[in-house]
């Protein structure tokens, strides 16, 4: 490629694979998503997060690193390029690419120079709020939604319709982000290629979102909740302290339906959102020369297993398994499809570093993309990983320093994570295959699942001699992904060191 292409990343947070209309949902409103992979681009069925929360999630594809590498696997530990931690924006930028980033970080720290990895760190000013006719609003500055502390919507994370009090649209972070993206579009007259980073908040709960969205998901279609074994049996002693401290566990269908359907609509405002942004880049006669990535860190439980949010070291597919489409620029043939090949999040740096013509001078474990899109190969992996969790003793990765009063959304999460006395935030990695998934825990029983029989992961069958050859696979499987990315040896290499053959 003799031109460097432009490259979108549009990213969304906590948006779960099947909430995608060409996924087959019916209940799923995504026209511009269906229409881009219709159109333009490669749709992943089976493509996984690295990790079901936002920190290590995005350090893992924004480096090619899996969590324990460097041990990115809480909440609170952010990339550190001063200990060398490299990351794909950076090298972007190395290679003269213009960086412009509108949204949520959870990758890099405070006191990092953002002169070091982009070009304009876009955050929505109250004089951009007034030159688009709105005024900003705060959804988490006014929780009155949430009810009474002794109520079972104290802890649901559910608001449901937002007044808009006529205005066109409820001008929340996310509208600021994807005007000011908008704006950028419209009215960039440089000559270096463009790196455009969108990282909106929506669909995170709280389920929020206001009309038309809210009232355009038909309730009557979506499918059936997953729910839980009876006692638990089976599954992590974090699911079940959630459901406990959540109190969820009254809710009539009616009302999960209703959270849910609030949920599609979030997905169904992000999705119209995205489509405004592929229609400025067509304006601007961008599109054709411009990668396009669109993608989650990770998912949602949204009323699964009588759950909502998410967890740190459980691995549900709901959790795990995030949308992923793909792009490429107009000079690279592709066969616009809906592709079951397994796929990892770090693949996404690596693609992203063949189509820039960069030599990123690290280890990392992405895998290019390019074979598969271009149809060259139908194979890519034959298992993808996610982990989190802790150690006992490890008080640095209980996230302590994060809201563990009651009044604080997360308590029910957070209160469990910070506990000495039992194994709910054990240390725990995932390995799934196209039709089974093993999660090893270090603290409780292993988990085992044929998803071809039992594709909600409710039946643990670990401990079933049946399936003694498939345990045995995964296990050997994990071993194997530990080896291989145990850790990475610098490129470069010390002075001083005596040739052996020097006297």
């Amino acid at each position: 490629m003799s031109k460097l292409p432009h490259l979108i990343f549009f990213v969304a947070d906590q948006w779960r694979s099947d909430v995608v209309g060409h996924m087959g949902n019916p209940a799923a409103i995504t026209p511009n998503l269906d229409h881009f992979v219709q159109r333009d681009a490669v749709s992943f069925r089976n493509a996984f997060s690295q990790s079901p929360i936002c920190v290590p999630s995005r350090i893992s594809f924004m480096t090619g690193w899996y969590p324990h590498v460097r041990g990115h696997r809480t909440f609170v530990h952010l990339l550190r390029a001063h200990h060398g931690e490299p990351n794909l924006l950076t090298k972007l930028k190395e290679q003269g690419y213009f960086i412009w980033w509108g949204g949520k970080n959870h990758v890099f720290p405070v006191e990092q120079s953002e002169a070091t990895y982009c070009d304009v760190r876009f955050e929505p000013s109250p004089s951009d709020y007034s030159r688009w006719g709105y005024t900003p609003r705060d959804l988490w500055g006014n929780a009155e939604w949430r009810g009474a502390p002794d109520s079972d919507t104290y802890y649901s994370f559910f608001a449901g319709l937002l007044e808009t009090s006529g205005e066109e649209i409820y001008c929340d972070p996310d509208w600021g982000y994807v005007l000011g993206a908008l704006d950028f579009i419209n009215s960039y007259d440089g000559d270096q290629p463009l790196c455009i980073y969108i990282s909106i908040l929506y669909p995170h709960p709280p389920y929020a979102v206001e009309e038309p969205w809210h009232s355009m998901v038909d309730r009557a279609k979506l499918p059936p909740r997953v729910t839980h074994p009876e006692d638990w049996v089976g599954k992590p002693s974090m699911l079940a302290g959630l459901s406990e401290r959540q109190n969820l566990q009254e809710w009539s269908e009616e009302r999960w339906n209703e959270l849910r359907g609030t949920y599609y609509g979030m997905c169904a405002r992000v999705d119209h959102q995205f489509g405004l942004v592929v229609k400025a880049l067509e304006e601007r006669g961008f599109y054709e020369d411009s990668a396009v990535f669109f993608f989650a860190d990770h998912g949602d439980f949204t009323g699964d297993y009588g759950l909502v949010e998410k967890t740190q070291n459980t691995f549900e597919d709901c959790l795990t398994r995030v949308p992923f489409a793909v792009k490429l620029p107009s000079t690279l043939q592709v066969n616009p499809r809906v592709s079951g090949a397994l796929v990892e999040l770090i693949d996404f740096p690596a693609t992203v570093y063949e189509l820039a013509g960069i030599e990123p001078g690290y280890s990392h474990f992405g895998k290019s993309l390019l074979p598969l899109l271009k149809g060259d190969v139908d194979f890519h992996r034959d298992a993808v990983f996610a982990e989190g969790g802790r150690l006992y003793g490890e008080m640095h990765a209980m996230e302590i320093s994060a809201n563990v009063k009651t009044e604080g959304l997360y308590w029910p999460k957070v209160s469990l994570q910070a506990r000495e006395d039992g194994p709910y935030h054990t240390k725990a990695a995932m390995c799934r295959m196209t039709d089974s998934k093993y999660v090893h825990r270090l603290y409780e029983p292993d988990e085992l699942y044929d998803l071809r029989a039992d594709p909600h992961e409710v039946h643990n069958v670990a401990e079933d001699s049946n399936y003694a050859t498939m345990l045995l696979q995964h296990k050997e499987r994990m071993l194997k992904w530990y080896m291989e990315t145990s850790d990475v040896v610098p490129f470069d290499e010390d002075s001083g060191v005596l040739d052996p053959l020097t006297p």
